[in-house]
């Protein structure tokens, strides 16, 4: 996987919190609406979620408000206030909005890369995002145009391949991808596998895509099959 730069807006003279820098370069940058989500608590005992609940499904990756969906926001000022409050607040951007999310496993999700790149397919950015705590590597989100998690299973059933039997989750209104440098659960932080640029600025049709990824997912189905993709957003 290639080296992966700074977050927009942060560099080695920021002289700010990274998240804060992350948060506001996102929005600034990008123009990508943000909300502030809840952080890991490191002391006495195993590291733990800032909300409190003992056996949070995803610590240090969900929203801190239950109104998330409205409060999110692209403005530099909002967003900079949130995190000069919460400096430890991980980073999500909210899919359905400037983009969905396609959701593989990472073996996969590498796999399709080096094939959409024989394939001379032009991409967007990609996530690389830690999984839930008891479930082993990390997920790879590939950022489309919004409006594709209703198409997803479709495009699928074209493929031969009906919903749910490949390890491929879109990710669209009501949910979200945890952006760079957040931390993710006690396995690591969430980091960029193909960075923002100008040059992926314009986001690929999921249709593009779709091919290269079920047949990635469906070689890396027995090394996947204990795996699951993280629960359903919070709605």
């Amino acid at each position: 996987m290639e080296e992966i730069p700074d977050p927009p807006g942060q560099g080695p003279g920021a002289g700010l919190p990274p998240l804060l820098t992350g948060a506001v370069g996102y929005a600034e940058t990008r123009h990508w609406e943000v909300t502030p989500g809840t952080w890991l608590v490191d002391g006495d005992g195993p590291v733990r979620c800032s909300c409190g609940e003992p056996r949070c499904a995803l610590p240090g990756a969900h929203p801190i408000d239950t109104d998330w969906t409205r409060r999110a926001s692209a403005g530099p000022d909002a967003v900079r206030r949130w995190w000069t409050e919460h400096p430890e607040a991980s980073i999500l951007l909210p899919t359905g909005r400037s983009f969905d999310v396609l959701d593989v496993p990472e073996v996969a999700g590498c796999l399709a890369l080096a094939r959409m790149e024989r394939m001379g397919l032009q991409l967007g950015p990609v996530a690389a995002v830690p999984t839930a705590p008891g479930r082993s590597g990390r997920r790879l989100h590939f950022l489309v145009l919004p409006g594709v998690a209703a198409r997803v299973p479709g495009m699928l059933r074209k493929l031969g391949s009906p919903p749910g039997r490949l390890d491929l989750v879109a990710r669209g209104e009501g949910d979200w991808t945890v952006a760079p440098p957040s931390r993710v659960g006690p396995s690591g932080f969430a980091q960029w596998a193909r960075s923002p640029t100008a040059l992926n600025r314009w986001l690929p049709d999921a249709a593009e895509l779709i091919s290269p990824l079920a047949y990635a997912c469906g070689r890396d189905a027995p090394s996947s099959a204990t795996r699951s993709a993280r629960p359903a957003a919070v709605r």
